[in-house]
């Protein structure tokens, strides 16, 4: 065998090969690279937005946190007003309720204070009649004499 003739062949048959892988075998790799790299690089790009969605997302929240926090704070401090104020009123109202049954109590013992007087006028009349009949050794009638025993009780 004639050593160009191989070599020919051989030429022929590296050229039908490489024709060959060109047309039918490099396509489908070349097209799957292509899309491997595709997908790749959108893995990279949605895991980049991921992130940046994640951080935006933590921002997010951190700012309902505040937010959060300061209407607590506000909250709270609407209900101690408030509870302040309510304190207050009921303070208010118990010291109107004691001072109405400190005035209720004076008036029944200025009204217990006249009866006891009266009661005692009448006590003292009485007592001044008996010791005066004792003293006259008589007895004096109270019907002849009222209008002298009502001065006498006026002016005790």
């Amino acid at each position: 065998m004639n050593l160009n003739a191989t070599l020919i062949a051989q030429m022929l048959v590296f050229l039908v090969l490489a024709w060959f892988t060109m047309k039918f075998v490099w396509p489908p790799l070349i097209s799957a690279l292509d899309e491997r790299s595709k997908k790749i690089s959108d893995g990279l790009v949605a895991a980049d937005k991921g992130k940046m969605e994640l951080e935006t997302a933590r921002k997010q929240i951190n700012q309902e946190l505040v937010s959060a926090r300061n209407e607590r704070q506000q909250r709270i401090a609407e209900m101690e007003k408030c509870a302040q104020l309510v304190a207050n009123e009921i303070k208010c109202n118990a010291q109107a309720e004691a001072a109405r049954i400190i005035a209720t109590g004076k008036a029944e013992a200025e009204q217990q204070v006249v009866k006891v007087r009266d009661m005692l006028r009448n006590d003292v009349a009485a007592l001044a009649i008996k010791g005066a009949e004792q003293i006259l050794k008589r007895e004096i009638n109270q019907n002849t004499h009222a209008e002298f025993l009502n001065q006498l009780k006026e002016k005790l």
